[in-house]
């Protein structure tokens, strides 16, 4: 791990990990008494759930578990996380493979799950010496990274065990109700009163969803692996806690919002390496990604309108949670300017829509 990534000196790890608790889980589910004692390191970057590496005489894996503090509703649900990647482990989608889902929250207060750690590359703001340096290298990250998508969408939920992640219909009317919700718990230095106009320009344009399929929620660069030897090959997609069943073009639409364009707002917290020169643009990704499932680009602008209003709400969420000390001293600084220049980007993306009816 890198000096960034390492976890805070104040860290009460032994608080939020019990290892005299999971040490002995670990070693009954995978046979390996070393994980008696183990180290722990917080990976930085995480900015919802808390993410540990464990390390061992056995090896290293990871431990997902929800941040401390009073917890917003439905949210940081381990056991679901944990869920999705098992049933999605014989699939064509990347999951890395689950060791241990503790549900019951004995242990740590709260459930948390630990699985294998795969190793390869994931990026944030910078790319690792001698990885990915000509621009067709990008471009077979971004093909990828949209091929991944293409392939989770195309799974048949009942077949997998996962037909109950959530609920076929209304996804659009309850995504808006959720996160303007939830926006409304947010710390007054990031709340803007646009968030809500937005909401309801939104509502009022909604279009009607493809069938329901399952979502990640999160899908961005930095929430999976990379095969170190061959930039276009995901080893694993990370973070599944946003997963349900829904509308697939607004999946899409949120990853294409990570991408970033050069031409629009700095995105708070999600790092902005494809917005430089030499990545493909935002468009590269819509047009694969409607070339593969034969989706209607026409209401695109829609669906990236909607994706500029739910992570207005999810910065919202964890701006608020670090101001009350929940992020384990994780300290993302005043976002408050870019959450209203992204929910203004919004607004301007539905009132050139507008204009072109």
């Amino acid at each position: 791990m890198t000096p960034s990534d390492a976890a805070p000196a104040d860290l009460p790890v032994h608080d939020l990990l019990r290892p005299d608790l999971v040490g002995p889980r670990l070693v009954e589910a995978t046979g390996e008494k070393a994980w008696t004692d183990f180290e722990a390191d917080l990976i930085a970057g995480g900015k919802s759930n808390l993410t540990f590496t464990l390390r061992s005489d056995a090896g290293e894996v990871i431990l997902r578990r929800p941040p401390t503090g009073k917890l917003l509703p439905s949210a940081h649900d381990m056991g679901r996380e944990a869920r999705i990647q098992l049933g999605l482990g014989g699939t064509d989608v990347p999951v890395a493979k689950v060791l241990l889902n503790e549900t019951t929250g004995e242990d740590l207060g709260v459930p948390y799950y630990v699985m294998e750690k795969v190793v390869g590359h994931v990026i944030r703001d910078t790319l690792p010496p001698g990885f990915a340096e000509d621009d067709d290298d990008k471009a077979a990250m971004a093909d990828a990274q949209i091929d991944a998508l293409v392939a989770l969408h195309a799974v048949d939920q009942e077949a997998v065990g996962l037909g109950d992640l959530g609920r076929p219909d209304g996804y659009l009317e309850r995504q808006l109700r959720r996160w303007l919700g939830q926006s409304e718990k947010a710390h007054e230095s990031v709340r803007t009163d646009r968030l809500a106009e937005l909401a309801a320009r939104l509502g009022e344009s909604m279009p009607a969803s493809p069938s329901s399929r399952i979502t990640h929620g999160d899908y961005r660069l930095d929430n999976y692996v990379v095969d170190p030897g061959d930039p276009g090959r995901i080893l694993a997609i990370l973070d599944w806690e946003l997963s349900t069943l829904g509308d697939p073009v607004a999946d899409l639409a949120q990853t294409v919002l990570y991408w970033g364009d050069p031409d629009g707002p700095k995105v708070p917290l999600i790092p902005s390496i494809t917005t430089e020169a030499g990545w493909p643009g935002p468009d590269r990704l819509l047009e694969r990604y409607c070339a593969a499932t034969g989706t209607d680009p026409s209401h695109m602008p829609w669906y990236l309108a909607f994706a500029t209003f739910k992570f207005a709400a999810i910065a919202q969420g964890v701006a608020t949670r670090s101001l009350a000390g929940d992020m384990a001293g994780q300290d993302f600084g005043d976002i408050g300017p870019r959450i209203r220049d992204l929910v203004e980007h919004g607004h301007s993306i539905l009132d050139s829509r507008k204009g072109t009816n």
